[in-house]
């Protein structure tokens, strides 16, 4: 039964950052030991799980489920097919998801959790290899295990020594290291980690390719080489990007004006009125193709402080324009 509010004892701040300063010295040490008793068993099992035509199946109850669903969601989105089947569950018909082909990585610290126990032997019978965490290494789990790896530690955080902290911890700290050991095996890149992360900035930078945000067609701002101070200026005003390319008749790039350019010749005192296009221009234009990734182009623009791109294709023909707005909208930068 917890104490009524008004029976607490008076908050001691001192005393809550003792504890949370040895909480976390706890848990370092736990990893500290956890990392000195990693053997060749680690290795075997990463390479059971690389072996397997199918996917790893993760198990756990209580905290040890709660971790498992995070190792199983590390393991997918890292390039190794893998699950999250509840032990209560799989012994009233979930049982079914798992094959031969798939390996079980199942989770408890004293491997003796009584729903995980009561589908060891099945599992056995089914011929899907077995992999234990557990901090039990003479438990019921770690016996019937083809692998079983060593999480256990010296002692929890929790001032009772009861709530599970540094064992989940342990517990977390093995998953992560079998998923960088599995991605590295793999050769899995960035650009994997994209593909299951579209959604996230990382995708947005890894998978946005310039075509897919630059501007195109009559959206372009563009003038021919002889047209006059005026005709650009009205270009640059109805397209609203701040810029326009100018090209020759057959739309290769000959060079760029941009609102800052504008600007230095007005205040250089430059008399604009009879020049044209090619006169005013800036003729070393900031260039990308439109394969390639829209971050270079945010790169681009960086290193030299610009705001606009234009695209080119392989005869350096003008196809269109990014500019730092576009970026912005698609969440590249």
């Amino acid at each position: 039964m917890y104490p009524a509010a008004g029976a607490l004892p008076p908050f001691d701040a001192d005393q809550a950052l003792r504890l949370a300063r040895e909480t976390f010295a706890i848990e370092a040490a736990a990893l500290l030991g956890l990392s000195e008793r990693l053997d060749g068993r680690f290795a075997q099992a990463v390479q059971k799980m690389l072996q397997i035509p199918g996917r790893v199946v993760v198990m756990g109850m209580g905290k040890s489920g709660h971790v498992g669903r995070k190792i199983a969601a590390t393991l997918a989105s890292t390039g190794t097919p893998a699950m999250f089947v509840h032990p209560a569950e799989a012994s009233h018909g979930d049982l079914g998801m798992v094959t031969a082909h798939d390996v079980v990585l199942a989770i408890s610290n004293s491997g003796e959790s009584a729903e995980l126990t009561a589908i060891l032997p099945v599992l056995k019978r089914l011929g899907a290899p077995l992999i234990a965490i557990t901090g039990n290494a003479q438990s019921s789990l770690a016996r019937h295990a083809d692998v079983a790896l060593d999480c256990s530690v010296e002692r929890e955080a929790c001032p009772l020594n009861l709530a599970p902290t540094a064992s989940t911890t342990a517990q977390l700290a093995m998953g992560d290291a079998l998923a960088v050991a599995l991605l590295d095996a793999r050769g899995f890149r960035a650009e994997d980690f994209a593909r299951s992360h579209p959604g996230g900035a990382l995708g947005r930078k890894l998978l946005t390719h310039v075509s897919d945000i630059m501007r195109s067609g009559d959206q372009v701002p563009r003038v021919l080489a002889q047209a006059s101070f005026s005709e650009l200026m009205r270009e640059m005003s109805a397209k609203g990007a701040g810029a326009a390319a100018v090209v020759d008749g057959e739309q290769r790039v000959l060079g760029i004006f941009t609102d800052g350019d504008l600007r230095r010749r007005i205040e250089a005192g430059a008399d604009l009125r009879g020049t044209t296009a090619e006169q005013v221009m800036h003729p070393r234009a900031r260039t990308i193709a439109s394969d390639a990734l829209a971050v270079d182009a945010a790169t681009l623009m960086e290193a030299h402080s610009i705001t606009s791109v234009l695209v080119v294709d392989g005869q350096s023909r003008l196809v269109g324009m990014v500019h730092i707005g576009d970026l912005m909208r698609a969440k590249v930068i």
